[in-house]
């Protein structure tokens, strides 16, 4: 199961992410990510996925491409930040 939750400050919004980043939750978090990012009205927007507990293949792929697309990200505790350090390499050797 996956929980995307959006909070609004005056300076950003934060699409907070918890639970199992797998399957048909991947598009579902692609969706949030465009939908959220209509009215941002100068304001960053941070993809916070402290709160994820699994990422599988396909949702890998698609936080590389949200990292493609600019987008922000916030992690805290060892898996996460590996599985971004290690897409944000995969973007550099692309480069």
């Amino acid at each position: 199961m996956l929980k995307i939750s959006i909070l609004d400050s005056p300076s950003q919004r934060r699409l907070l992410i918890e639970g199992k980043l797998i399957g048909p939750w991947t598009t579902e978090l692609a969706s949030v990510w465009r939908q959220a990012t209509a009215d941002l009205n100068a304001r960053a927007l941070i993809i916070d996925v402290k709160g994820l507990t699994a990422i599988s293949e396909d949702g890998e792929n698609v936080l590389l491409e949200l990292m493609k697309e600019g987008a922000s990200f916030r992690s805290s505790g060892v898996f996460t930040k590996h599985v971004l350090k290690r897409l944000a390499c995969k973007i550099r050797r692309e480069v």
